[in-house]
């Protein structure tokens, strides 16, 4: 195995690479990875569809209820900004058309059409931040530790965070940050004591999804605090729980 540490990022997505992992032992069961948490469908499991209301009143109240409720699921992390405004959008479009339709004709069932259920889970799976790639650097070394996933953000992106990072005279010893970057794509930044880690994401990440990657790295450092401090930094020697981030792209 080639004890080299892997090169430094680049202008050129291509230059990073994933690196060789360690091998298992041949009776050692690959551990299950957990991937990052999928959004539950607003109103889902609380409350019915207002298909299924018996007047047009009934299915206005309903759809309220599912519009305050995706408000919570934002506010508790569960939904991130594109999910948010596309379910609440299709919620609020139709409580509008049944408005307007019991005004014209209280006695029209053409309402019931409208509060038909069906798009919601689709909107949620497409807005869904998925991650894309990550990277794991000590500070004020310029060569990853590992990295992995299939679309590399920009070179020059992350040469610049790093730069940036690395010259604050009182560089947090935790902290958490995201940037929007191209074609709305958007890298989150946690740091650490000794280490940061950069995810791109597809999107605007979700609350819970942050945290999670918080965890992750407070995981990293808690767990090769010793190796770190004692300046035994070979990949080889070190856990990485940031390998679940992208496990199985």
């Amino acid at each position: 195995m080639n004890n080299q540490p892997p090169p430094p990022p680049s202008d050129d997505p291509g230059s990073l690479r994933s690196p060789i992992r360690p091998t298992r032992p041949p009776t050692e069961l690959p551990p299950k990875q957990t991937p990052l948490p999928h959004t539950p469908v607003p109103g889902s499991a609380p409350f019915p569809s207002a298909s299924d209301a018996t007047n047009p009143v009934d299915a206005l109240e309903l759809l309220r209820r599912k519009m305050e409720n995706a408000a919570g699921e934002f506010a508790s992390g569960k939904l991130n900004r594109a999910q948010f405004n596309a379910v609440y959008g299709r919620y609020s479009e139709q409580r509008s058309i049944i408005e307007r339709l019991i005004q014209r004709d209280p006695q029209n069932d053409a309402w019931k059409a409208v509060a038909t259920p069906g798009h919601t889970r689709y909107l949620i799976d497409h807005f869904e931040s998925r991650p894309l790639y990550y990277l794991v650097f000590l500070h004020n070394r310029p060569k990853p530790l590992l990295w992995g996933g299939k679309q590399p953000p920009d070179g020059s992106t992350i040469i610049q965070i790093l730069k940036t990072l690395w010259s604050m005279s009182n560089r947090p010893k935790a902290g958490i940050a995201r940037k929007e970057v191209k074609n709305g794509q958007w890298l989150l930044i946690v740091v650490g004591e000794n280490a940061v880690t950069l995810v791109l994401f597809s999107l605007e990440p979700a609350l819970l999804q942050l945290n999670r990657v918080r965890d992750m790295h407070a995981d990293f450092e808690r767990a090769n605090r010793v190796l770190l401090e004692r300046g035994l930094i070979s990949p080889e020697r070190l856990v990485f729980p940031q390998r679940a981030i992208v496990e199985g792209l």
